[in-house]
């Protein structure tokens, strides 16, 4: 049986695919079916302190990894996204690396920002929140940016991908909600940025321990997107709500982030703007920040820098705000492609081939115009 090709003919499907059946799963745990939890007390299991007998809470192994364990697999995925961070790049790949990774965040940092202006920024227009919105806009598909790239790019567009991990994970999202007023403490910031840090110096001193960890980006992904799924309603996806949220921060997020990539490449001078339009795309991994930015939240709440009241409202939202970020991830997946297609045909009409680099282009331009002289 082919099962992981199926998945990932689904957009962002290790991350979606799994999300949904643990939602799947626990939604009909919540039912609460009788011929289910009579099986379950058959088999020993212990109730819940509400008297009733779930699936998902069967104790052990089983409940620690497939209920409870988000937490800790999405860390470990950061600390191993971290070892991938090369430092030693070069400087054409650098530069648009920066270039991007900056206006990605400041592109979702000001949407968030209008959006907590004019709309209650934990529950707005169509539900939306000010952490979904910031959230999906600024952490980019790294996987689908490296296709893209690597077909209608060229090789400083492919090696920006490094500057581009930065945006893996809760840690913007964590500093622009702080910039937006939440008070969170030192702590908080460490204690989301210490396992990427580690494993950013780990593989930048060792090439071994970077290709030892590099499949750690990968393999927890499906695992932590169940243990969200675990704690969510399916009814959440199928909310027109919801979907007209994700909707709209899949389409902002193309539209956005895309234009505005494409206006500061132009003011930097680039000729090829394949790489702002390829990190138009919100990451299917974006959906674990919302559950860490909630337990970043009842850390402030612990230290008094943050009302129990707002860390409450945090954690009632990062459900919802989970649903609304894979929505966009799929929404995205079609919208990103797309647009680099059509960037790439409107270029190669005026004369401009993505997949070299400038100074190439450069110099193929003055030969032509040596050999017509």
């Amino acid at each position: 049986m082919r099962i992981k090709q199926t998945i990932e003919k689904v957009p962002g499907g290790l991350m979606v695919v799994p999300l949904m059946f643990g939602a799947l799963i626990n939604t009909i745990d919540q039912m609460h079916l009788p011929f289910i939890m009579n099986a379950l007390e058959a088999l020993g299991v212990s109730p819940t302190e509400e008297g009733y007998y779930e699936m998902l809470r069967i104790g052990g192994f089983s409940e620690a990894l497939f209920k409870n364990g988000a937490l800790v697999l999405i860390a470990l995925f950061l600390f191993s996204a971290g070892s991938q961070m090369n430092l030693r790049i070069g400087g054409s790949a650098l530069k648009k690396g920066v270039l991007l990774t900056t206006t990605k965040y400041l592109t979702g940092l000001s949407v968030g920002l209008l959006f907590g202006y004019f709309f209650d920024p934990m529950s707005g227009l169509f539900g939306l929140s000010t952490l979904a919105i910031i959230a999906g806009m600024t952490n980019g598909n790294g996987g689908m940016y490296a296709a893209l790239t690597s077909q209608y790019g060229n090789r400083s567009d492919v090696g920006a991908v490094a500057i581009l991990s930065l945006n893996d994970g809760p840690f913007l999202t964590l500093l622009a909600l702080g910039l937006l007023g939440s008070s969170f403490p030192i702590i908080a910031f460490i204690a989301v940025l210490l396992p990427i840090a580690i494993g950013m110096l780990l593989g930048n001193l060792d090439s071994e321990i970077r290709e030892f960890l590099k499949p750690g980006e990968i393999l927890p992904v499906p695992f932590f997107a169940f243990a969200l799924g675990a704690g969510m309603n399916l009814a959440n996806f199928f909310n027109p709500e919801v979907v007209a949220a994700g909707l709209t921060i899949g389409i902002l997020t193309t539209v956005l982030t895309g234009g505005t990539g494409i206006l500061v490449f132009k003011l930097f001078k680039e000729k090829s703007y394949i790489a702002p339009v390829s990190e138009a795309s919100t990451a299917g991994n974006a959906a674990a920040t919302p559950a860490a930015i909630a337990a970043a939240a009842s850390v402030s709440a612990g230290s008094g820098m943050m009302s129990a009241g707002e860390a409450a409202s945090f954690q009632s939202i990062a459900a919802i705000a989970t649903a609304q970020i894979s929505i966009a991830t799929l929404t995205t997946a079609i919208l990103c492609p797309i647009a680099v297609i059509l960037v790439d045909r409107y270029q190669r009409n005026k004369g401009i081939d993505g997949t070299a680099e400038q100074t190439e282009q450069k110099k193929t331009a003055e030969r032509k115009a040596v050999e017509s002289a």
